[in-house]
């Protein structure tokens, strides 16, 4: 199935989205739908026959632990809504700690990179066939932009990518302005990574706009998509025709023309780039050999099979069908051969455990940095950590920065820097006013009380009553404000 050109939907552009020409289809955030109805907009777009993706970010399927069954079923239950071809996630892990390691669960409130060990990839696969078990659509797995590199890693970001098609026939979504991050923050050749990785198992594309700040690129989704990033999209068009590619917008949102504009130059840039491949390939002369093979064809997304490679190495463990894999796929569901995976080497869990855990409190809870990270690198992930649950800490309480004006960023940061996320953003939110009250509250009383009738109204068993609400109110014209 070709998908062709689309871009990521937001509530936030949710009108221009719709009034744009040309799309065929859209991405969707999975845990911004709800399980049993979508927006407005998005049944709009699907009766025009645009096809909607749901675009998982908190399965953390690269973490120690199993994928949470809840939260499979919840992809699940959104990918029946949408009645949708695929479903995709990240190769990241977004949480640690708990039984594995008898520490306090640690959340990241952020895509983080695994290291590309033999350990942490027999995790990785597991947990991707526990997830396809649970699906009721193929998956595909996207490429992360990291700030920062795990010391002695074993394999390149194409081998791991490769190994981890081979043993789970999981699909691509590769995601080029991530493979023009990497190249700046962490050296590695965007062309290398196209070179390795199974291009035919690619499902779709992301491309998306950053900025670099001090000789580092910040993966921002706020940004147009920048020259460099185009490149490497013509990179991969050269190699192979992807079935779609997606524009990605998450902040900072342009007017719709401006968003048209950057879809045609997306566009163009693919039509370019099959050009100059058609060419390159008529330039070589029949008898010499060709000095890069054709591209290879796209296999339908309606078929999980593997690709058929030759893994780049291979690790310990037997070879053992996979715990609890289907025998007859769900109503609705695409088939998949059971495919057999190597089982976790001994202990791989648990040494990816204690490795992320040890990573993820140096970023959010001042813990010393793990031996052989750069430290720079790690203060500046810390930062960014921080300042992305602010922003987000705001945006799902927007009352908080009007009370607080501008003494909200400083003094979340502030609370960020010795409290870690250990739940959603919602509860970071409250446990964030809780620590500004018990700490003795604001200098303003008109402030205080507002603070204060805020996080008892979310607290409580149930919303206040009207007859609160009037009395606050009155109480509110009585003091002036």
């Amino acid at each position: 199935m070709r998908l062709g050109i689309g871009i990521g939907w937001r509530p936030e552009i949710a009108a221009e989205v719709e009034a744009l020409t040309g799309i065929d289809w859209v991405e969707a955030v999975a845990e911004n739908l709800c399980s049993d109805h979508l927006p407005d907009s998005l049944v709009r777009l699907r009766e025009r026959g645009v096809t909607v993706v749901p675009h998982g970010v908190s399965l953390g399927l690269g973490g120690a632990d199993r994928p949470d069954p809840e939260r499979l079923a919840g992809l699940a239950a959104r990918a029946e809504l949408l009645g949708t071809p695929l479903v995709t996630e990240h190769i990241a892990f977004v949480r640690a700690g708990g039984p594995l390691t008898a520490s306090p669960r640690l959340e990241a409130g952020h895509l983080l990179p695994v290291p590309r060990t033999w350990d942490a990839l027999d995790v990785l696969c597991e947990n991707v066939r526990i997830a396809q078990d649970a699906l009721p659509v193929p998956l595909a797995l996207e490429n992360i932009a990291a700030l920062i590199s795990w010391p002695d890693e074993e394999l390149t970001e194409g081998q791991f990518l490769a190994e981890l098609v081979e043993r789970t026939g999981v699909r691509l979504l590769i995601d080029v302005a991530n493979l023009h991050t990497n190249h700046v923050n962490r050296g590695e050749d965007p062309a290398k990574a196209l070179d390795e990785l199974p291009v035919e198992a690619i499902a779709y594309v992301h491309v998306a706009g950053g900025v670099e700040k001090d000789g580092v690129w910040h993966d921002t989704h706020a940004h147009p998509v920048a020259a460099p990033v185009l490149d490497v999209l013509a990179e991969l068009r050269s190699r192979v025709d992807p079935p779609g590619v997606l524009l990605e917008r998450d902040d900072a949102f342009p007017p719709g023309a401006e968003l048209a504009a950057e879809l045609e130059t997306i566009r163009g840039t693919l039509r370019s780039a099959a050009r100059a491949g058609t060419v390159a390939r008529a330039a070589v002369p029949p008898s010499a050999p060709a000095a890069a093979a054709p591209a290879a064809p796209v296999a339908p997304l309606t078929s999980a099979a593997p690709v058929a490679r030759t893994g780049v190495a291979a690790s310990a463990g037997a070879v053992v069908p996979v715990a609890g894999a289907r025998t007859g796929a769900p109503r609705g569901a695409l088939s998949r051969p059971a495919l057999p995976v190597r089982a976790p080497r001994p202990g791989a869990r648990d040494r990816t455990a204690v490795a992320q855990t040890a990573l993820l409190s140096a970023l959010v809870a001042g813990t010393p940095a793990p031996e052989g990270f750069d430290h720079r690198r790690l203060r500046v992930q810390s930062r960014a950590l921080a300042a992305k649950r602010a922003d987000v800490v705001a945006k799902v309480a927007p009352e908080l920065p009007e009370i607080l004006g501008d003494g909200y960023r400083p003094a979340f940061l502030s609370y960020a820097r010795s409290r870690p996320m250990n739940g959603g953003y919602r509860r970071d939110a409250m446990e964030f006013v809780e620590r500004i009250l018990v700490s003795g509250g604001l200098p303003d009383p008109v402030a205080q009380r507002r603070l204060t009738h805020w996080w008892e109204d979310r607290s409580g068993p149930r919303p206040p009553g009207r007859t609160t609400r009037l009395v606050r109110a009155a109480r509110a014209v009585l003091a002036g404000k």
